[in-house]
């Protein structure tokens, strides 16, 4: 009787870093997926792109991807050995990984099969790796083109929010274009709006995540320099009213029934900063409240939202959606994230957390989501 070999693991390449302003915050989430998986269940393949944007095989080493003494990892200090590069799949045919080095044969890396896209921000969270993988149809945890591209330019996620009924708050987008041609103009689009909806105004990129480039201006002094920080890291901006409530933030989950919300969460005012910005998340640790204090009813009502979110942007596998509970008594959707987080001290898998949904759960839950579902239009 012939013993058979078990039968091999799945392999999952976790990709991480990124050419953009979030590059760190991805290490930083890459150390605890890599951390978390479960390696009795999984092969792990860890991937940085460098922040010119050089894809190079990373250190297998989760705590090294960790804050520091207030100094944030980079896919750099990670992949100081390889001065070669990493190619995924290009064809539909193929699932093997090579790795080039200069002056050097190719070496194949073997086989993948499923990309965790820990990425946030442009060239990563916004469609254009899940186009990449696509075109090699390759499995990936998380949404696809459309869906990442919408949650990650706020000027057409309101405008699709919009479409579908959900409440959002007033916003005015100035396109490069306007500021390039006739900045009088843009100038002047921005200070009717505040003077309409009122001061102080958030004056943010439209395509950039982590509170990267958003400045709260409380009158016309501040505006030009605000405009220039957000035109730093987007050259679209998008300007928003002050919306006086509770910060509300809500875990939608992809299970086989269909998209399900965690309880809520509740980020409070934060002493020392004007707004929940880069560094109250991120360097000062800012913690939310989980679950949020709300009555039933309020829960029930953003949980729905957040559902109706999800599904008003086509999004798969998960989604954070971010909410003001105004003082008149309704949620106004301020974003969602289609890669939020995964830090420690994020708030999305402290939420699943609180609903009976694990760290390691969690994240075996979305591998085994993208392994089960088929790539191309859907």
């Amino acid at each position: 009787m012939s013993s058979q070999s078990p039968a091999p693991k799945p392999r999952v390449a976790v990709v991480f870093g990124g050419r953009n302003s979030e590059h760190q915050i991805s290490v930083l989430t890459a150390g605890a997926v890599l951390g978390a998986i479960d390696r009795e269940k999984y092969e792990v393949l860890p991937i940085g792109i460098t922040a010119d944007g050089r894809w190079a095989l990373a250190a297998d080493d989760p705590a090294r991807m960790a804050i520091e003494d207030r100094k944030l990892p980079t896919v750099e200090q990670l992949s100081e050995s390889d001065t070669g590069g990493v190619q995924l799949p290009l064809s539909p045919g193929s699932r093997e990984v090579v790795h080039t080095e200069p002056g050097q044969m190719p070496k194949a890396l073997g086989e993948i099969d499923v990309v965790f896209p820990v990425l946030h921000g442009p060239y990563g969270e916004d469609g254009t790796l899940q186009g990449l993988l696509e075109l090699a149809g390759v499995p990936y945890v998380g949404s696809g083109v459309l869906s990442s591209a919408v949650g990650m330019d706020k000027e057409y996620m309101k405008r699709i929010f919009t479409s579908f009924g959900l409440p959002v708050g007033p916003y005015v987008t100035v396109r490069p274009r306007e500021w390039e041609t006739d900045p009088a103009a843009a100038r002047k689009k921005i200070v009717d709006f505040a003077s309409e909806n009122g001061w102080p105004v958030f004056i943010k990129p439209a395509r950039a995540g982590s509170s990267v480039g958003i400045t709260k201006v409380d009158d016309l002094g501040g505006m030009e320099e605000a405009v220039e920080t957000a035109r730093r890291h987007d050259p679209k901006i998008i300007v928003e009213s002050l919306l006086r409530g509770r910060e509300i933030e809500c875990g939608v989950l992809e299970f086989e029934d269909g998209p399900r919300a965690s309880v809520p969460a509740e980020i409070p005012p934060v002493s020392d900063h004007d707004f929940y910005d880069f560094d109250a998340k991120y360097i000062d640790s800012a913690s939310g409240i989980v679950p949020a204090p709300l009555t039933d009813q309020e829960t029930a009502r953003v949980q729905e939202l957040a559902v109706r979110a999800f599904e008003a942007a086509s999004c798969e596998g998960l989604v954070r959606a971010d909410f003001f509970l105004c003082e008149d008594g309704e949620f106004v959707i301020n974003e969602i994230n289609t890669m939020p987080g995964f830090t420690p001290i994020s708030m999305y898998p402290r939420m699943w957390h609180e609903s009976g949904v694990s760290y390691p759960e969690l994240i075996d839950r979305l591998i085994q989501s993208a392994l089960n579902r088929r790539t191309g239009l859907r």
